[in-house]
């Protein structure tokens, strides 16, 4: 028999106790990687094609478990994870890695332009999310806004105008409807919203990272034009968008992370208030 009734602080902290272990057990079985091998600094992508690619250029392997592909790179202190596709596994990556003493994510995605003057290989850089997925209601209620972490995304166009990269700004639809391009009532929402570039993580990546104090940003490649004739995305084209972009893509969210280090060893500026021990030099 306990000495005394657990105070409502006790249970509290069994309870954070209790869902770290679960988590970062939950994160080995699924990613086939022990907690440890980690990097506080994680790229976030959809593709195990940018995971074989960082594995080969850095000559480091590559842990495979239940869902998840991951490499990491301890001499640049970063990992990159493969979470698949749609916002429950956005949901899930966040809310495992936010277990361990990650300092900030970028994610390195694709989505499809919604403006005529944007163009295939260009950058979008999402200040902002539009709630179309559903599974951020989870973390907040509809009227908080998913914003991208100012600090990462600061980072990233600097790394871009540092690279003169042609890229775009503005607000995505984060979207669970697989060919919505078939959909037109959907498609005149679009419309109404004014949103730039449709996806289907970042909102709820954001609103994750929101809810655990974690940096996320975003750097995403436009890799189709959904809206005109002919524009979805086919296998094809699928496969030239890997061949032609994956090298630049994961390097310049190599640079975001160094960057975001090396700011992060001098300011914590735009972190979230009470998380800054993520923030101690590593």
């Amino acid at each position: 028999m306990p000495d005394h009734e657990p105070t409502a602080e006790e249970i509290d902290e069994q309870r954070i106790i209790e869902q770290e272990k679960i988590g970062r057990d939950t994160l080995e079985r699924y990613s086939g990687s022990h907690y440890t091998e980690y990097q506080p600094y994680v790229l976030l992508t959809n593709f195990p094609h940018y995971v074989h690619y960082f594995a080969e250029s850095r000559n480091v392997p590559i842990h495979e478990g239940a869902m998840f592909k991951v490499a990491h790179s301890p001499d640049e202190r970063i990992s990159i994870l493969d979470f698949k596709i749609g916002s429950p596994a956005a949901a899930l990556v966040v809310d495992l890695l936010a277990q361990l003493p990650i300092k900030a994510t970028c994610v390195l995605g694709m989505c499809g332009a919604l403006r005529r003057n944007y163009q295939i290989g260009d950058y979008f850089v999402p200040v902002a999310s539009i709630r179309g997925e559903g599974t951020s209601d989870f973390y907040f209620s509809p009227e908080v806004p998913a914003l991208a972490n100012f600090v990462v995304q600061k980072m990233v166009t600097n790394i871009l105008d540092e690279q003169e990269c042609t890229y775009h700004i503005g607000i995505t639809h984060t979207t669970n409807k697989r060919f919505w391009e078939f959909n037109e009532d959907f498609k005149a929402r679009l419309n109404e919203t004014r949103a730039q570039a449709i996806e289907m993580e970042c909102a709820t990546l954001f609103m994750a990272g929101y809810h655990h104090k974690l940096p996320v940003g975003a750097l995403l490649l436009i890799s189709d034009r959904p809206l005109d004739v002919g524009g979805v995305k086919t296998k094809s084209q699928s496969e030239h968008i890997f061949e032609t972009y994956t090298a630049d893509h994961v390097e310049k969210g190599v640079l975001i992370a160094k960057a975001t280090r090396e700011h992060l060893f001098t300011s914590v500026k735009g972190v979230y208030r009470g998380s800054r021990r993520r923030f101690e030099e590593d």
